[in-house]
């Protein structure tokens, strides 16, 4: 059974960066859709960033665009959400999330993803 565990949530002033880490066990990240989302209280979870390997292809929301990036470490089965110029409304519990298909319409649906982890907080304060 495929299982994912988030890491590297923390407290940082805003202006700062952190690095997230989801360890992937139990399938092979090249042929699936892996990726971010994120939700705030009493907002609904959005899609953050996503990555499929299989086309090399990457996609980011809007409003992390230019300060997020995200990328896989294969050979540790490990996907990463770098965090850069982080903002007060960036914080939120990041989740990963995989589904055993390309990367494709409606990646930005959570309904989409089969597999999530249980969430790593980060919160954006001075």
């Amino acid at each position: 059974e495929p299982r994912l565990v988030e890491s590297g949530g923390d407290l940082v002033q805003p202006g700062g960066s952190l690095r997230l880490s989801c360890l992937a066990s139990g399938f092979t990240f090249s042929s699936y859709c892996i990726g971010w989302f994120r939700q705030a209280p009493g907002k609904e979870r959005e899609g953050v960033a996503f990555i499929y390997r299989g086309t090399s292809s990457e996609y980011y929301a809007d409003s992390v665009k230019g300060r997020f990036t995200i990328s896989q470490d294969n050979a540790k089965n490990t996907l990463y959400l770098q965090m850069n110029s982080l903002k007060p409304e960036d914080t939120a519990k990041y989740y990963c999330a995989a589904e055993p298909r390309p990367c494709v319409v409606g990646i930005w649906a959570p309904q989409r993803y089969r597999y999530w982890g249980q969430g790593t907080q980060v919160t954006v304060s001075s």
